[in-house]
């Protein structure tokens, strides 16, 4: 039987995915059994009556740090105590770049835990104890890591068997080789006569492209990725 691939997402925002998740691909990956997405609320796992989930820092500072213990208790009730085997992300603007590189080697578990901080950040031992790695999606900050998980599973559900209608699609796209990116397409009109600024102009498509040659345009794109390279 085919294991369905499970994405287990922590945050206190769970509304915020419900569009992302319920339109195009990922809707057809969920549609076909190929991924689950389950996504649960830390509130749930608060201890006072306010579902707070955060508190001050130790040692004085700037906002409010999401608390170990609540995490902690999210992630025992939704692993099983240790029976399910998961792969777990939190996502902090220190982390490790994601890469092209690091979703086709998460794409081989089954399971997959992603935290989402928000607030000030989450308590350090979260990422020391507690997950696989900590991860950004770039050398920017956000308010929370909903975001960065969406940008995870559709980077994941994408690279599945079953889920892109042409999977052929994926062999030349950019970053599959790291640095190596995808040459320029171009589709109809194959004349483009824009008036700008009382000029009237002519955008074409490279002649190579309409040759037929395939030879000669293999040449050419694979020159035209070098030069996105550099």
């Amino acid at each position: 039987m085919k294991k369905i691939k499970t994405f287990n997402i922590l945050t206190i925002y769970p509304t915020i995915f419900d569009s992302y998740f319920n339109l195009a691909l990922i809707k057809k990956a969920i549609d076909k059994k190929i991924i689950k997405i389950k996504i649960h609320n830390l509130r749930d796992y608060s201890v006072d009556n306010y579902k707070s989930v955060d508190d001050r820092p130790y040692g004085g500072g700037a906002g409010m740090i999401m608390r170990l213990d609540i995490i902690f208790k999210a992630i025992k009730k939704i692993l099983k105590n240790g029976k399910t085997k998961s792969h777990i992300i939190v996502f902090s603007a220190k982390g490790k770049v994601l890469t092209q590189q690091s979703l086709e080697k998460w794409k081989k578990y089954d399971n997959l835990t992603l935290i989402c901080g928000r607030f000030e950040g989450i308590d350090q031992r979260v990422v020391d104890k507690i997950a696989d790695e900590e991860v950004s999606i770039g050398e920017y900050v956000l308010a929370g890591g909903e975001i960065p998980a969406m940008i995870v599973v559709e980077g994941i559900a994408r690279l599945l068997k079953g889920v892109l209608g042409n999977i052929d699609s994926l062999k030349e796209e950019s970053h599959n080789q790291k640095g190596i990116m995808e040459a320029g397409q171009y589709t109809r009109p194959e004349k483009f006569y824009p008036q700008i600024k009382n000029k009237k102009l002519v955008w074409g498509v490279p002649k190579i492209l309409l040759s037929g040659n395939h030879k000669a345009i293999a040449e050419y794109r694979n020159q035209k990725t070098k030069i996105n390279k550099k």
